[in-house]
């Protein structure tokens, strides 16, 4: 099997913080590439006034708590900050972590989040215009700010082959989307399509996908698939015997 890196998702809802805590330590101890939470503001299932705690809060604290592992919001809902102020605090946690920090952004779409915290949902167009208009924004930002956050890699996510696709083209380091197989390979045909038009070699960007337990021992598939960069999704009580096995795959 091809090495390929390793990635775990720690979902910050339906548990306490000591556990998200020990489960990031945990991850890094184990020497994972990547560690992510998300941006919501409530579960998206289970008790959905069940626990859950607040995206780059949680940032700053894992970055301080980590030493090894790159981290981020797979990923950060645009519209719910302002992209300079987006861009600000994902340079101040990477400061924190003494580089590690990874800025995803996407366009967002858990319309209860916006709902609650006051925000326009508009549409799905109107939603990934905003994407368009704030990246090249966060990047100028980065650059600006002193000290500088240029280096902060960007993560756009999402698989929309007409808009998103060419986002991730002209602004990504890294790019997410999910499976099942055929899908990501699919999608991941259609970037690469985006980089020849604009003219960017498609292999400066790391292909990540989301899998399940249930997956980790198939994950052959998806990079066959041309996933370079395999996050598995993991939630309380952070049960990480999965992820110690998908290192061991990437490993062999």
């Amino acid at each position: 099997m091809a090495r390929f890196k390793v990635g775990v998702q720690l979902r910050p809802q339906h548990c306490e913080m000591a556990q998200l805590r020990a489960a990031w330590k945990e991850a890094d101890a184990l020497g994972v590439d990547t560690i992510w939470n998300w941006d919501h503001f409530y579960p998206l299932f289970g008790d959905p006034d069940g626990t859950h705690f607040e995206c780059w809060t949680v940032l700053g604290a894992m970055a301080a708590d980590t030493s090894h592992a790159k981290f981020g919001a797979l990923v950060t809902c645009n519209t719910y900050r302002n992209p300079e102020l987006l861009a600000d605090m994902a340079r101040t946690v990477d400061q924190i972590s003494g580089g590690r920090a990874i800025l995803g952004v996407g366009s967002g779409w858990f319309q209860r989040d916006y709902t609650e915290y006051g925000y326009e949902f508009g549409t799905a167009p109107e939603r990934l215009r905003a994407l368009r208009d704030s990246l090249p924004r966060i990047k100028a930002r980065l650059a600006k700010l002193n000290p500088s956050g240029a280096d902060v890699p960007i993560m756009v996510g999402g698989g929309g082959e007409k808009v998103t696709l060419r986002l991730v083209a002209e602004y990504a380091d890294l790019w997410n989307t999910f499976g099942p197989p055929e899908n990501f390979k699919h999608k991941n045909a259609v970037l690469t399509e985006w980089c020849e038009k604009i003219g960017r070699d498609p292999a400066q960007i790391d292909r990540t996908v989301m899998i399940g337990t249930d997956e980790v021992d198939s994950v052959e598939r998806y990079l066959e698939a041309g996933a370079t960069h395999i996050i598995l999704g993991s939630d309380a009580p952070f049960d990480l015997k999965p992820l110690a096995r998908l290192l061991e795959h990437a490993r062999s």
